[in-house]
């Protein structure tokens, strides 16, 4: 094919330039012919044989020029005077004619016939000829429409005494011998490109078939072989000169005996990835036990209702909330999340919460409980891992809440008449972060109805597939859906609405809620 496409490009070439080069000869010795036949026409008297004057001047000249028409075995020989206030129009003068030249039809124009000029092409020639600006001018008709055959025009001035322009001299000359050259010129070309082209595919064929197919057929056999069987087979060893071909053959012999090696030690990678699902599957049984799951906890509670939820990106996470009772009458509330994800993010973050619970449990402030968890964490943080917390304690009795902020997200309140708003409380620094980090603390009154929605920043920041962020706006409207629900549905409606907006997007980050009701108690002051 390469073959005969690069013969179809030479004959091409060729063609164009034989076809230039006849053309150019043609036109010069056209040329020639026209000048010569010129210098039998006398310039001063056209207006006169016009006129029916110098009649035997003009039949002499009319007789050269029939008999030059045919000496010089051209088909026309003619001479017109053309309209110069347009060249639009001319009138015949001289008009000869040899039909036998080129089996040609025309018919001898009489002295004074009137014609429109051809075309524009030919009105731009004569203005050209006229004013002087071109020695001659040429028209090529190789593939004429008209039912004519190809021919060339050359058209050259006839000049009067004073060397004005005065007519036009045409002689049209037969172009066969272009057509009768070209035609072998193309069929040695066709001939000649076929029969390589054939030799060639034939050669590379019985070459290709022994260096290319037939190694490659047995690589492949080869490899189906193996595909099946699943044992080391007879080496390819070197099959081919091509080095594409052979560095096939060595890597079809390099994969067998890697494969057999490989399936040697699948057996044991499966048990392994079998006890690590195993392992992953126990750390989150026992993640999801150290974190508070029956609901409700605490039956015989009536001044409160709280729920929670963690769903993590990965078998095991890094958030955690908590809640438990410091003593009959406090609550101690705890939303955190650990730096990273996985196993290790969930070893911290039972490190964490262990180290939480032991210093709420000795009885002192929120702010004091934060201080003292950093100075343990920083003690031990030999991996520089980090957790954000909110911790609040509640006063069940009074309804006021004493908590401190370490870096974690904004709170979300609603009061017993309102709906859910964005609470930008005070923030310390992170737990983990800093060695000698002090936290301040802050107090809310909670009314009877009031609700307290607490997260991780995998609530705002979950992500649709075109990583567009769920936000804290849709987290309000999704609470304030049905602000005065349960706590449970209020989680479920806040969920419902991050998986209606990430939709099959994945999970990048653990999602953890809690939301509390204060209902409060008897013994509970005024709202303030």
């Amino acid at each position: 094919m390469l073959l005969v496409i690069f013969g179809f490009i030479v004959s091409a070439i060729g063609f164009i330039s034989f076809t230039n080069a006849f053309k150019k000869e043609y036109a010069t010795s056209t040329y020639h012919m026209a000048d010569t036949a010129a210098t039998l026409v006398n310039g001063d008297h056209l207006a006169a044989y016009l006129a029916g004057e110098e009649e035997a001047e003009y039949l002499q000249t009319k007789e050269r020029l029939d008999i030059y028409c045919k000496k010089m075995s051209v088909s026309l020989v003619y001479v017109i005077l053309v309209d110069t206030s347009d060249y639009g129009r001319f009138v015949s003068v001289f008009n000869s004619v040899d039909n036998t030249v080129d089996n040609s039809q025309y018919v001898p124009w009489e002295l004074g016939h009137k014609r429109d000029t051809t075309n524009e092409e030919y009105r731009q020639k004569y203005k050209a000829l006229y004013r002087k600006e071109a020695d001659y001018e040429t028209v090529y008709r190789t593939n004429p429409t008209d039912g004519q055959h190809p021919h060339i025009t050359t058209l050259v001035p006839v000049k009067n005494a004073g060397g004005d322009v005065t007519a036009i001299l045409c002689v049209q000359r037969p172009m066969r011998e272009l057509n009768d050259a070209r035609r072998p010129y193309l069929a040695h070309i066709a001939f000649s490109t076929i029969l390589l082209a054939v030799l060639s595919a034939v050669s590379i064929a019985l070459y290709f078939r022994k260096q290319v197919i037939a190694p490659i057929k047995r690589a492949s056999e080869e490899a189906t072989r193996f595909a099946h069987e699943n044992t080391k087979g007879t080496e390819l060893g070197d099959i081919s000169k091509f080095e594409e071909v052979a560095n096939l053959a060595a890597s079809i012999d390099k994969m067998e005996t890697d494969m057999v090696s490989y399936m040697e030690h699948l057996t044991t990678l499966t048990a392994e990835k079998e006890r690590i699902v195993t392992e992953l599957s126990l750390a989150s049984r026992i993640q999801s036990s150290m974190l508070p799951h029956d609901f409700p906890p605490f039956p015989d509670r009536t001044e409160f209702d709280i729920y929670a939820s963690m769903d993590p990106a990965k078998e095991v996470g890094g958030d955690f909330y908590d809640f438990f009772l410091i003593d009959e009458d406090h609550l101690c509330l705890v939303m955190a999340d650990v730096s990273g994800k996985g196993i290790p993010a969930a070893l911290f973050m039972m490190f964490s919460k262990i180290i939480l619970r032991s210093c709420a449990m000795m009885g002192v402030s929120a702010a004091e409980i934060l201080t003292r968890t950093n100075a343990a964490i920083c003690s031990y943080n030999h991996e520089e891992m980090f957790v954000t917390v909110w911790l609040g304690i509640l006063q069940i009795s009074t309804g006021k809440l004493t908590a401190a902020n370490a870096g974690h997200e904004y709170p979300v309140i609603k009061r017993a008449d309102g709906s859910f708003e964005l609470v930008k409380d005070k923030h310390g620094f992170i737990i983990g972060g800093m060695e000698g980090a002090k936290y301040k603390e802050y107090q809310w009154q909670l009314e009877r109805g009031t609700k307290l929605f607490l997260y991780t920043d995998g609530v705002p920041e979950a992500t649709d597939a075109e990583n567009a962020m769920f936000g804290a706006e849709r987290m309000i409207d999704a609470l304030n859906a049905e602000p005065d629900a349960a706590p449970e549905k209020i989680l479920k409606n806040v969920r419902s609405a991050v998986d209606g907006f990430v939709k099959e997007a994945e999970q990048f980050d653990d999602l953890t809620m809690l939301c509390l009701e204060y209902k409060g108690s008897d013994n509970a002051g005024d709202a303030r």
